[in-house]
């Protein structure tokens, strides 16, 4: 089965339409009839987008068509495997890190830990709001940097002591213009 086939069992397994599951994945919609119809290959960034919004699918699956679709579809470890586990333990070989999600029995269990478990409460945490307060007094305490030609030019002719030798104007689409007395 190729890459472009795995997508569409994607999609049928969504339950969306082409269209809907191009807005659930934040893709363009053409990227989606392109890669179904194997004009094109999706990108990396594509089968990423996919796999954050169905964490349920194997990555191995997805990308190489090895194995299974969904996680669910893994075989259960039976007792002789997890002595086998612990037999390479012992070996010093790494043994894979099981699913934080299959760890849990039922949904009630979710954060049942967390919320036993008494916190302890430090002093206050300093307010996002005074930092942002302290920012503006510092931009309110700070000079204009930016002053306006005419006021440049008065000024300038206003300091008779210094003889002025030159007077260049800066635009903001990048021209200047230079002024010799």
């Amino acid at each position: 089965m190729s890459l472009n086939e795995r997508i569409s069992q994607v999609i049928e397994y969504s339950n969306f339409t082409p269209s809907e599951f191009a807005d659930e994945i934040d893709v363009q919609r053409s990227s989606i009839s392109h890669i179904t119809s194997g004009r094109n290959k999706p990108s990396l960034e594509f089968i990423i987008k996919i796999k954050s919004r169905f964490p349920e699918l194997l990555w191995d699956w997805l990308v190489t068509g090895e194995g299974e679709m969904l996680k669910s579809e893994l075989p259960e470890i039976t007792v002789d495997e997890e002595e086998a586990h612990d037999d390479e333990k012992e070996k010093g070989r790494p043994t894979p890190l099981p699913d934080l999600f299959t760890m849990m029995n039922t949904d009630d269990e979710f954060g049942a830990d967390e919320m036993e478990a008494d916190v302890p409460v430090e002093g206050p945490v300093e307010s996002v709001i005074s930092a942002q307060s302290k920012a503006q007094e510092k931009i309110s305490d700070s000079q204009r940097l930016e002053n306006s030609a005419d006021q440049i030019i008065s000024q300038a002719i206003g300091n008779q002591t210094n003889k002025i030798k030159r007077i260049v104007l800066f635009y903001e689409n990048g021209k200047f213009e230079s002024f010799e007395p």
